[in-house]
């Protein structure tokens, strides 16, 4: 489902026109992006959870030069559903 399909089904079981839909779904992405380059993780009760996680520094190795790199310390997003919306997905 892509963000397009997202707007039209929002759009098309509120009556809510599809412009203010896509306007709305953008900025609650821009929220969460923001809160997550500040660290902080968004929590929505009964969905999930929009969180940052932390990857310590390894070391890796570049097979084409057999050369070892090493990566720094660094975060990424990561996404940890609720119980029952994991639990509605299985059935």
């Amino acid at each position: 489902m892509t963000k397009a399909d997202i707007v039209n089904e929002i759009a098309k079981n509120t009556g809510i026109d599809k412009t203010v839909v896509l306007t709305t779904v953008e900025a609650f992405m821009d929220a969460v992006k923001d809160s997550l380059e500040k660290e902080e993780n968004v929590y929505l009760r009964g969905f999930g959870s929009f969180i940052v996680k932390k990857r310590a520094q390894k070391t890796a190795r570049n097979i084409s030069k057999n050369t070892t790199i090493i990566i720094p310390e660094h975060n990424i997003p990561a996404f940890k559903p609720a119980k029952t919306f994991t639990i509605a997905v299985k059935k």
